[in-house]
């Protein structure tokens, strides 16, 4: 594989890196930003500028010559539910993540912040006679929609399912299992639980997604982070109680559900430490974090009657192996499980970017009005 490609995932209080030459990576740093610099700033849109000068920086400090980058390939963000994919980021790209419509979150400055920085790129390129053809891209968004039509339907018409999952990272994983098998994607049926911060299931079938959970909407298993689905009376109880405020119910459900609610930590390892040493209550909801998953993994299969090639762990707890043999045992009646650990974000998105050099991978061109 041929050419130099920077990689950008950012986050509310860090930045992640990748550098990638001929197809190896060369570095990946989290270039994180301190309290003080956070508090200047209202919101996380705001750090545009701070965000990109820091990754410039930082690639002076490795002696990395904007000019030399072929591609700057950035994390999607909340868009218009868009197919699956590789897109160019455009104008509409722009004002559509500034405009925050469907969702504020953080992955929404990577496309930004990337475009920002291919400019530069060209800029110091037609400064020494070269070719300004860098480019920056998203791959596989969060809201990435291929749902069937069928699957959208909610209980009442105005709560029609959505998307938004793990759509990079677990996109990916299907094709490395499908390259394990001298198959390509398209070849493949199979159910991935991505188990970080959220945990999304998605059902992949002929290179699409067919069906997953909105893992930032309240829908889908319980997670560290995340309620999951919640049956609706008491909430809707919780809501009218006059306790809470509508973002801070939102805050109850993502963000202080899961873990957070029972314990005050997310993260797993400490959980686990607990049940380890005795602690019932963390025991119990390992066991029933285990039982979550599985439960919405197997409501996944009947969508293709059963037919599932294989079932795919990821995502940071999936290095867990108590976590995933517990989820295994429950699920492996249904295909085959394996695991393949880590959110894998930076090198999902150099794989994509030198799909787009080597041509392997269609640009696609995002549209507003899609849906």
């Amino acid at each position: 594989m041929e050419g130099r490609i920077l990689v950008i995932n950012t986050g509310s209080t860090s930045t992640k890196i990748g550098f990638f030459e001929s197809g190896n990576p060369v570095f990946e740093e989290n270039i994180a930003f301190s309290a003080e610099t956070l508090s200047k700033y209202r919101s996380v849109m705001d750090l545009e500028e701070v965000s990109r000068d820091a990754i410039t920086d930082f690639l002076a400090s490795r002696g990395i010559a904007l000019d030399t980058i072929d591609i700057v390939m950035a994390r999607g963000g909340l868009i218009t539910p868009i197919r699956t994919g590789v897109y160019r980021v455009t104008q509409s790209m722009r004002d559509a993540l500034y405009e925050a419509k469907e969702g504020r979150h953080a992955c929404n400055l990577s496309a930004i912040i990337a475009d920002d920085i291919a400019d530069m790129v060209n800029e110091a390129r037609r400064s020494k006679g070269l070719d300004a053809s860098c480019g920056a891209y998203i791959a596989d968004p969060p809201m990435a929609d291929e749902m069937l039509p069928e699957l959208k339907i909610g209980g009442r018409p105005e709560f029609r399912r959505r998307t938004l999952f793990h759509a990079l990272n677990s996109r990916a994983m299907v094709r490395r299992y499908a390259r394990s098998t001298g198959r390509t994607a398209k070849d493949v049926t199979a159910i991935v639980a991505h188990m970080g911060g959220g945990v999304s299931v998605s059902l992949h079938r002929g290179g699409l997604v067919i069906d997953t959970n909105d893992a930032l909407g309240g829908d889908g298993p319980v997670s560290t982070e995340r309620a999951g689905t919640v049956p609706a009376f008491p909430l809707v109880e919780m809501c009218f109680s006059g306790r809470y405020t509508k973002d801070e119910v939102k805050k109850l459900l993502v963000g202080n559900g899961g873990a957070m609610a029972y314990f005050g930590t997310n993260d797993f390892r400490e959980i686990v430490r607990m049940s380890r040493e005795g602690n019932e209550e963390a025991d119990l909801f390992i066991r029933g974090y285990c039982a979550s998953v599985a439960k919405y993994i197997g409501y996944m299969a009947p969508v293709v009657c059963g037919k599932v090639d294989v079932i795919i762990l990821t995502g940071g707890i999936a290095h867990n192996n108590m976590i995933t043999d517990a989820i295994t045992d429950r699920v492996r009646f249904i295909a085959p499980v394996v695991v393949y650990p880590g959110e894998n974000e930076l090198s999902s998105l150099a794989e994509n970017g030198y799909g787009i050099l080597s041509g392997e991978f269609e640009v696609r061109t995002y549209d507003p009005n899609r849906l």
